[in-house]
């Protein structure tokens, strides 16, 4: 592989977003947050990466965007709208109208290189024989499929808005491309227009491939096919040009509720969902190209013609359907590895026995999610276990968790499932899950009002002579087979008595949440779990200033906790090493004189997501090791049941340490955090090893499997 040199563009010069708050340097959150996506746009740019994944790296870029602007953004501008007394400042000192400056001023240098990236990828797809169409640039071979594809698929599912200056604009949803039509009559006012709900989904997809010459490969927006065909839609409108430009529109995502007790949390859940189709337009993204007078219309009816919530685009929205881009060419996809069989895990064998032996860790998607869908399947028929009880925050589409849930429950078991309704952007999905799992015989808890389940837990009891013993697994994801192939996560299956006691209480407690419990082993959001990692920080400082070796390495996907980043930097100034790995937003400032000297913190971001979460305190040489649901931010260790648990065998504890090493090796996708926005990849001496943290941990993997055999 070349030297991984790529030009940084996404923030040239780093500006001041940081604000000195008690002699605490804390970044702020969502500038933070923006600089990761910042690294999602680099491997976009990256030349090394391939040519298709470069593309849908700008998909999930665009993607990320967009829910940060739903949600982020419009939290700032809930802030900034209040008036008076209650216009107070972050806690990060800014006040909200001076940070969506800034986040304005950010979004708009990134979406240039965005714009910039992508061309600049078509163009290299261009010299691979691989084009993306519009409609001027068809063959009659092509009009012809177009036009048939359009009257065969796209027609039948068009919503199609005339619009009257003295109606109302009917109401229009979020993440959903439309097109403003403008019908020119050649009189000043004589012209019509139009709106065009552009129709997406699995049946109807975004990209279509066209009808091409051998070794050559064309794609088309199917917003494109929709001009083409323009004619065919307004046939019975007389005009003398018609032309289509593309808008969205971003609504605030923020979920309320009725407090109306008569009503169920599935009901208010509805009503909240349909709330929320409604929100609070927030932002008009608009092709540039738009004519004034049909601009001018869509933004007055849609009552957002002030500047600050518009956003000339270009021609083509919600690219994040990019993400989705036809496999026409896997030479220039990842050509990512099959998952590994763990080693202790034999095909066709019970699992339950291997895990009454010994703990088994599984990493995915080195490993195959396979194992977990096995052992709830084991479980699910065999005749001694009696019960299963699980936590669900995210479920695959057709998901074959909830299918095995439901054959458990046919089988007699009694199956618990606590399913968080509150799961942003999946509550449609949760709320049909529970349908059809109560429906099956399966009984469904939700929680606790106000705070989310976000823990990754299993119980599973099976009667053993005259005992009941248990089977636990805690995890850092999603009960999710889907995810389970591009996250990065990890899962530990164990009958360790402590941890399945406590797995048991934290059972219990849900279905009684007014019962008070304490788990002896486990750390729990938003009970103790933050007052037991203090404790472990404090361990740490305690022996470090009293000589003795003290260290702390930390995985994690957010920073953001305050309390906690100004507990790390107390650990760094009384002489604690501390290593941090942070995917995502990350507020610590490390390598300060006198503050956080002691502290190094990278980035990586690859082909896989990186989601696990991890801690390993040195605790004078007999370590202290852990994997947990939670970041550490306010929401999850104040607002959230989230779970983390110690691990106790050794050769596990060695594992998740050789995990850590492996990924702070990496010098070929980890990006150093010291200069806050630079994102400059770890430096690399010349002619030294290549360690890229991904490709290395399935090979370490592999070859433990291969040991084993």
């Amino acid at each position: 592989m070349a030297a991984h040199t790529i030009k940084h563009t996404a923030l040239q010069k780093p500006v001041n977003i940081t604000r000195n708050c008690s002699k605490m340097i804390i970044n702020n959150r969502e500038l933070s947050w923006l600089t990761f996506n910042d690294r999602v746009l680099q491997e976009a740019q990256d030349m090394n990466v391939p040519l298709l994944e470069r593309l849908r790296f700008l998909g999930i870029f665009s993607n990320n965007h967009d829910q940060f602007v739903k949600v982020r953004v419009a939290n700032v501008v809930r802030q900034a709208r209040t008036k008076g007394k209650l216009s107070v400042k972050n806690t990060d000192n800014f006040l909200p109208k001076e940070l969506l400056q800034k986040i304005n001023e950010h979004t708009k240098n990134a979406q240039s290189i965005f714009i910039d990236t992508y061309y600049n990828v078509l163009s290299e797809m261009e010299k691979q024989g691989i084009y993306v169409v519009n409609e001027t640039q068809l063959n009659n071979k092509q009009i012809k499929f177009c036009r048939e594809y359009f009257s065969n698929i796209i027609s039948p599912r068009l919503v199609l808005l005339i619009i009257r200056k003295s109606i109302q604009l009917p109401f229009l949803k979020d993440d959903n491309v439309y097109h403003a039509v403008k019908m020119s009559s050649g009189k000043t006012d004589g012209n019509k227009y139009a709106i065009i709900q552009i129709p997406v989904s699995s049946a109807c997809p975004r990209f279509v491939v066209l009808p091409s010459k051998k070794n050559k490969n064309k794609i088309i927006f199917i917003d494109d096919i929709i001009r083409l065909c323009l004619d065919e839609i307004f046939f019975m409108f007389s005009y003398k040009e018609i032309s289509a430009y593309a808008f969205k529109i971003m609504r605030d995502a923020q979920l309320t509720f009725n407090d109306d007790i008569s009503k169920s949390i599935i009901d208010k859940m509805k009503e909240g969902l349909e709330d929320r189709l409604h929100g609070q337009p927030i932002r008009l993204i608009y092709d540039k190209e738009m004519p004034q007078d049909l601009f001018s219309i869509i933004a007055t009816k849609l009552k957002l013609a002030d500047s600050k919530y518009l956003e000339a685009g270009d021609r083509y929205h919600m690219l994040k359907d990019l993400m989705r881009f036809p496999k026409v060419r896997p030479s220039l996809e990842y050509c990512n590895p099959t998952p590994l069989t763990h080693p202790d895990i034999k095909p066709f064998s019970s699992i339950l026995k291997v895990i009454e032996k010994k703990d088994i860790l599984l990493n995915y998607p080195y490993h195959t999610f396979n194992h977990f869908l096995d052992f709830l399947r084991e479980a699910a028929i065999d005749p001694k276990v009696k019960s299963i009880y699980i936590t669900l925050y995210r479920t695959a589409e057709r998901s074959k968790v909830i299918r095995t849930l439901i054959n458990a429950a046919k089988n007699g078991k009694e199956v618990v499932v606590l399913v968080e309704l509150t799961a942003r952007f999946d509550e449609e999905q949760n709320i049909e899950s529970t349908d059809m799992l109560q429906k099956r015989g399966v009984k469904v808890i939700h929680g606790i009002n106000g705070i989310k389940v976000h823990s990754k837990l299993v119980l599973v009891e099976r009667k053993e002579g005259s005992a009941t013993k248990g089977y636990a697994y805690i995890g850092t994801g999603n009960f999710n087979e889907s995810s389970a192939q591009i996250y990065s996560d990890l899962g530990l299956f164990t009958a360790n008595q402590h941890i399945v006691n406590d797995a048991r209480a934290i059972f219990d407690f849900f279905r009684n949440t007014h019962k008070r419990f304490v788990c002896k082993k486990l750390l729990v959001s938003p009970y103790h779990m933050r007052s037991q990692l203090k404790d472990l920080i404090d361990q740490e400082i305690s022996n470090a200033r009293r000589n003795k070796p003290a260290s702390i390495c930390a995985k994690l996907n957010n920073l953001t906790d305050e309390t906690m980043i100004k507990h790390l930097y107390k650990a760094s100034q009384a002489g604690v090493k501390i290593r941090l790995i942070v995917r995502s937003a990350c507020c610590l400032q490390p390598q300060v004189k006198g503050l956080s000297e002691n502290i190094e913190v990278i980035s990586i971001v690859d082909k896989y997501l990186e989601h696990s979460r991890l801690a390993i305190f040195h605790n004078n040489g007999k370590e202290q090791v852990y994997i947990m649901s939670a970041d550490w931010m306010p929401r999850n260790l104040d607002r959230r049941v989230e779970v983390g648990t110690p691990i106790f065998d050794d050769k596990i504890r060695q594992t998740i340490k050789d995990i850590f090493e492996i990924q702070w090796a990496d010098n070929v996708k980890a990006r150093n955090l010291t200069v806050f926005g630079n994102n400059n990849y770890v430096h690399r001496e010349y002619n030294t090893k290549i360690r890229r943290s991904q490709t290395e941990l399935y090979e370490y993997y592999r070859l433990k499997t291969e040991i084993k055999k």
